[in-house]
């Protein structure tokens, strides 16, 4: 994270020019994280909801956690995504910290790299977990 509270995304993950992104703040292992979701990532999170088995009041409550908790973003032209301050210290992160990112399929997120390496222990130690043996 540099002092402007930007941080570099690579370039296999960077949105088309123009795409935006959306930042979903929210907690792996009961430590803070930022989501970075692209268009397809978020609308796939709305279409659970909406085909989830909740009651009308339930799916327009969740879809409003949803949406209050996203910020839009998109990535300038040199590939840095400007994070909201309040979002990246509420993640643990401030201005110049370290970070890590971390692919999860369609989306990835940024964890301040003390959080990420807890978190990686945490999965790694899950006895059941690697049930396929891929990792």
């Amino acid at each position: 994270m540099d002092p402007k509270f930007r941080v570099s995304i690579q370039p296999a993950w960077r949105p088309a020019a123009g795409q935006v992104l959306r930042l979903l703040f929210s907690t792996t292992h009961e430590m803070p994280v930022i989501k970075v979701l692209s268009e397809e990532a978020f609308d796939e999170r709305v279409a659970t909801v909406e085909a989830s088995d909740l009651s009308p009041a339930k799916k327009q409550a969740k879809l409003g956690s949803l949406y209050m908790l996203c910020r839009e973003a998109s990535v300038n032209e040199q590939g840095k995504l400007l994070v909201p301050k309040e979002l990246s210290e509420k993640a643990g992160i401030g201005a110049d910290g370290e970070v890590v990112l971390a692919g999860r399929g369609k989306h990835f997120e940024i964890w301040s790299k003390d959080n990420h390496a807890r978190a990686l222990e945490i999965e790694m130690n899950q006895e059941d977990e690697d049930e396929l043996g891929i990792l």
